[in-house]
């Protein structure tokens, strides 16, 4: 098993974070929320030069890492645009992006982008969507909507997962901002004479959000792999890393508004927008407890598989 990303697709992760600098970087989701009516506008360019929209991570492997990488360097720069559920879009062409809802209250980050859209239940009831407009500024709903459903059909259960599991990139990359910025932002701020980076509690801060990062990285490749493997329980191992992902981003971005202090809640700070963006990703279709509850429904008494899932049957025969 490995999970690491290829070469070919940390590069491309790489190519994407410079260009969307080079495209305004942490200016994009300013001037998309001062302007939501240009936000399919401001966005689709730079992830047309990009390729973003050649790539089919349904059908290959290779752009299914291409995929991860670019969600996350979109979460790095808290790009205002629904990408990851572009890319999960469904192979049949019927839609151009897919979205994991909940069917008794769908919402979806989709406002001001005029597509058609597929939604999908954990279940696997499958749906056209429609976003409906709303006169909330995008300050306010950070582009949430409401969905108006119609044509229910029938889709794999697992169809999800893939939408799930880029999500999960994406926050993963808002994520890695939150540390870096925090970080730079202890190491620049004084008090007694020192940086607060010198402080042992705030290193202590530190460390434990990097920790958290750090696990939710290697959760989401292996969500990644088993997408790619074609695993039978891809979607328990999506779900798994939403959880974790879930779990660190309320830790880490606590620990990075305690050590900004004041500034950190002020449009000032970069800070402040990626956690404001990210809340759709921590919400919809699912917060953290909505999450736990259908992973523990969705694994029921067997568990995930581990490293010596295999030789499960033959430790419980031991014991008999």
């Amino acid at each position: 098993m490995n999970i690491e990303l290829s070469k070919e697709a940390a590069d491309y992760g790489h190519e994407a974070i410079r260009a969307f600098e080079a495209a305004g970087g942490d200016r994009l989701i300013q001037d998309t929320e001062a302007e939501p009516g240009r936000r399919a506008e401001r966005s689709e360019p730079v992830l047309a030069q990009l390729g973003a929209w050649e790539l089919a991570p349904r059908r290959d492997a290779d752009d299914l890492e291409a995929a991860g990488a670019l969600c996350r360097s979109a979460g790095y720069w808290a790009l205002p645009y629904p990408l990851a559920e572009r890319l999960a879009r469904p192979v049949d062409g019927d839609a151009d992006g897919l979205i994991v809802i909940t069917e008794s209250d769908p919402r979806a980050a989709v406002a001001e982008v005029d597509l058609r859209w597929s939604a999908v239940t954990l279940e696997g009831a499958r749906f056209h969507a429609r976003a409906l407009p709303t006169a909330e500024p995008a300050r306010s709903t950070a582009f949430v909507a409401s969905l108006r459903l119609s044509g229910r059909e029938q889709a794999g259960t697992d169809e999800a997962a893939l939408a799930l599991t880029l999500n999960c990139w994406t926050l993963l990359g808002m994520l890695d901002r939150a540390v870096e910025l925090t970080r730079s932002h202890v190491q620049m701020r004084t008090q007694f004479g020192q940086p607060l980076a010198k402080f042992q509690s705030v290193q202590f801060q530190l460390a434990d959000a990097e920790v958290e990062r750090s696990g939710v990285d290697i959760l989401a490749k292996y969500a990644l792999w088993s997408v790619q493997c074609g695993r039978g329980d891809a979607l328990g191992d999506a779900l798994a890393a939403r959880l974790a992902a879930l779990e660190a981003a309320e830790k880490i971005f606590r620990t990075a508004h305690q050590l900004h202090g004041a500034v950190g809640f002020c449009d000032e700070s970069t800070l402040s927008w990626h956690s404001r963006y990210s809340l759709p990703l921590r919400r919809l279709p699912w917060a953290r407890s909505g999450t736990s509850d259908r992973l523990t429904t969705h694994l029921g008494a067997t568990g995930p598989a581990g490293l010596f899932d295999d030789d499960r049957e033959a430790v419980d025969a031991s014991w008999q």
